[in-house]
């Protein structure tokens, strides 16, 4: 297994090798339409593989191209070379690069370090080291810099140290609690808290010999594990949600990074298990564009990029080969590969504002969500405030603004004026989660305000809106959207849509006034899963007034034998809404 991951590494890499400038230090793969410059967006394809490429030597493992690389460091951090890197500013992306190089210096630096001439040297650990010298984003990113000093503290290079314990010391101000994170001072608490706060605190607590301060930070991971094991189905996928989704196996990363910092939080054959599933479940994925990893999910999938990436950004998943760094005698290595654990059917996770809910044996987990958003990310939406996330069927992305078809409303109540273009849940106003019901307030427009509350019952979840608006409005809620490529019996009619088949089986029903229901003929691209869909979605006209609209959604990994599952009773209302 150890030597298949080595294999996966190369295998990722060396498609990149034609790509790489005549003085190595870009790495060119397409025309760049992120946020930042060219320069900084070919850095990025440049140093992102090697969260892989030093892990690997780092355990020993062979690799045919350091020399290219050592030779992009040289080039790309001399000021008067044409492929110079340029030096960074605040808040920019090369700070964000400069990370993944200070790690390698760190794990590996007898094919990065040692080999270059005494001038190169001195120019790489001045450029590094302006690092150190620029602000960042309140968030993550503060973590960049101590990884900068890490690598430098490796090879020898002294350096001021204030501003490293400073960024530190405002990195743990983001702790929440039962080891969570929240990405900086924001609602934003997705898979940056494993990928990011919680990967770079491992690599810090192993590295660093920082005693008081690593025992926080693995102490956190441990009791985030304890979370976070719930957001993967016993098939090896992960819920997808929130941004950066095209950074793929990285969301098992930090599965890796406790077995780095030697931080037992479960079983080591449960922690090897949870990688290595996710890592195969990728394995079977059409993520490769000839050779080389595309922007999307479990496809090339241009729509969901955000702004900022660039052809060389999904490389950040290279993160999830970090136990490669590991002699072979280490536990993670040695112990067998458990399955995956048997766990309640219904996780509440409070800081997340979300309910997992696990059906169909831990084949399928489901996120109920109601507390999270993101204005500034594309389709911050939905990304983070639609109402169900799945392992299996994923979300949706629109493609357009101009009817259901466009907006893929899948797992929304989408409401309009005109029934064309349509609203949903973008921004909570309040919200509270208890047991396994989750709460929040939201508008669509001034005179339009809708209370949802989610409850989970394995494995559908049921829904209950009361919607209050001054205007005639349509509605349009989705359950959760399917592949249509795939043979499938379609059903929609008065108070209830569905499909089933070898895609698996989702269903809407209305418990209430009997929307009808319609299959809504999604456009291409839109679903994180399916390159096309249909999305089961009950609609309806509503005059101005007050309305409550109950919903019962399910779906299944599996399509059972015989006829359509009957969907779970209204709930209670004589004591008021749940």
């Amino acid at each position: 297994m150890r030597e298949w991951l080595a294999g996966w590494v190369r295998e990722l890499v060396d498609p990149l090798i034609p790509h790489y400038s005549p003085g190595g230090a870009r790495v060119r793969l397409g025309a760049n339409v992120a946020l930042h410059d060219d320069a900084a967006a070919e850095l990025e394809a440049f140093a992102r593989p090697l969260w892989g490429l030093a892990p690997l030597a780092a355990g020993g493992s062979s690799f045919d191209h350091w020399d290219l690389v050592r030779r992009g460091l040289a080039s790309g951090t001399d000021p008067g070379h044409p492929e110079y890197w340029g030096e960074p500013g605040d808040g920019d992306q090369r700070i964000v690069e400069m990370a993944a190089l200070g790690f390698a210096l760190a794990l590996a630096p007898e094919r990065l370090w040692d080999p270059l001439t005494g001038k190169e040297r001195d120019r790489l650990a001045a450029w590094l080291a302006t690092a150190l010298e620029r602000e960042t984003t309140d968030n993550n990113w503060r973590f960049f810099g101590v990884l900068v000093s890490l690598g430098l503290d490796r090879v020898g290079i002294i350096h001021d140290k204030a501003g490293v314990e400073a960024r530190l010391d405002r990195l743990e101000t983001y702790a929440l609690g039962d080891g969570w994170y929240a990405d900086g001072p924001t609602e934003r608490r997705d898979y940056y808290v494993p990928w990011a706060m919680h990967f770079y605190g491992l690599i810090y607590a192993a590295l660093s010999g920082d005693g008081p301060r690593s025992a926080r930070f693995t102490d956190r991971a441990a009791r985030f594990a304890t979370d976070f094991q719930h957001w993967f189905a016993g098939t090896g996928a992960a819920v997808p949600y929130g941004r950066s989704l095209t950074y793929r196996f990285a969301q098992a990363a930090f599965w890796g990074a406790l077995a780095f910092a030697g931080v037992d939080a479960l079983p080591w054959g449960v922690i090897k298990g949870q990688l290595l599933r996710n890592l195969r479940w990728w394995r079977d994925r059409p993520i490769l564009d000839n050779g080389l990893l595309s922007i999307g999910y479990a496809y090339a999938q241009p729509t969901l990029a955000e702004q900022y990436n660039a052809p060389g950004s999904p490389y950040w998943a290279m993160k999830a080969f970090l136990p490669l760094a590991l002699p072979e005698t280490h536990p993670f290595w040695t112990a067998a590969e458990a399955p995956a654990p048997a766990l309640a059917e219904v996780s509440t996770q409070p800081h997340a504002g979300a309910v997992l809910m696990r059906a169909e044996r831990g084949r399928h987990v489901v996120a109920l969500a109601s507390r999270q958003h993101h204005s500034w990310v594309r389709h911050g939406g939905q990304k983070y405030a639609k109402f169900a996330y799945s392992s299996h069927f994923g979300f949706s992305v629109p493609a357009g603004g101009s009817g259901l078809e466009h907006g893929a409303h899948d797992s929304m109540l989408a409401l309009s004026d005109d029934g064309i273009h349509y609203r949903a849940r973008e921004a909570p106003l309040d919200h509270f989660l208890t047991g396994g019901r989750l709460y929040s307030r939201w508008q669509a427009a001034p005179d339009v305000e809708v209370e949802t509350w989610l409850i989970a019952r394995p494995p559908w979840h049921v829904r209950v809106h009361r919607l209050r608006t001054g205007r005639r409005l349509h509605s349009a809620e989705g359950g959760f959207a399917i592949d249509r490529d795939l043979p499938l019996d379609r059903r929609a009619e008065l108070g209830m849509a569905g499909a089933r088949g070898a895609a698996g089986l989702s269903a809407v029903h209305d418990l209430g006034a009997a929307r009808p229901g319609n299959l809504v003929e999604a456009l291409p691209g839109t679903n994180v899963m399916a390159r096309r869909t249909f999305i089961p979605t009950l609609v309806a006209e509503h005059p101005p007034g007050e309305h409550l609209l109950l919903t019962a959604v399910l779906g299944l990994v599996d399509d059972p034998s015989g006829g359509w599952p009957d969907p779970p009773a209204v709930p209670d209302l004589t004591g008021g809404l749940p």
